[in-house]
């Protein structure tokens, strides 16, 4: 489960100023102007050419539900990018990030303290480099364990140690069976 990965897409789609098309015509309208071809339009949602030509033209106007998924994925990814682009650029230099979740928490104590993870439910607001660092890991691909990890830490400092002021002999902070996970910035 890519939960990271789902929560900074569901972030980005509030994101939007404006909603993307509704009609199955406008949103393959919408791909024609992104893509240019009807071939191109055909090899993103892996149908046939034929099949984008009936849609653009209204012939069809049911596709089966899965294409219906594959169109719907396809324009909410091309919709608006320089909306997201900005939110995530002023995430990561003056907002920050936060993220809500309900998780089983493990970390490593000093001797004497308890290091038993336990599920707990958080809201915390992760300083902008934590911003910068998560976005950077999902540009470059990183799995879903290390943009845990990223998290995980940034709930270390903010949350657990208090910026450095308490459990400084707390390491290893890691998020483990994650119930929710969300993201807003």
């Amino acid at each position: 489960m890519a939960a990271i990965d789902d929560a900074i897409e569901r972030a980005d789609r509030e994101a939007f100023t404006r909603q993307p098309p509704k009609s199955l015509q406008a949103r393959i309208n919408f791909l024609m102007k992104q893509l240019k071809t009807t071939k191109a339009v055909a090899a993103a949602l892996g149908v046939s050419q034929r099949s984008v030509e009936r849609y653009r033209k209204g012939e069809r106007k049911h596709p089966p539900k899965a294409i219906a998924n594959r169109i719907d994925d396809e324009v909410r990814q091309r919709w608006q990018p320089l909306v997201r682009k900005r939110r995530q650029k002023q995430a990561a230099t003056t907002g920050g990030v936060t993220v809500e979740t309900r998780a089983r928490f493990g970390y490593t104590a000093p001797v004497g303290t308890t290091d038993d993870g336990r599920f707990r439910r958080l809201t915390v607001h992760l300083p902008p480099a934590y911003a910068q660092r998560l976005f950077d890991a999902r540009d470059t691909g990183a799995s879903d364990q290390e943009m845990r990890a990223i998290i995980a830490e940034g709930f270390k400092d903010v949350y657990f140690q208090d910026g450095g002021t308490r459990a400084t002999g707390l390491s290893d902070v890691t998020l483990n069976d994650i119930d929710y996970l969300d993201l807003d910035y």
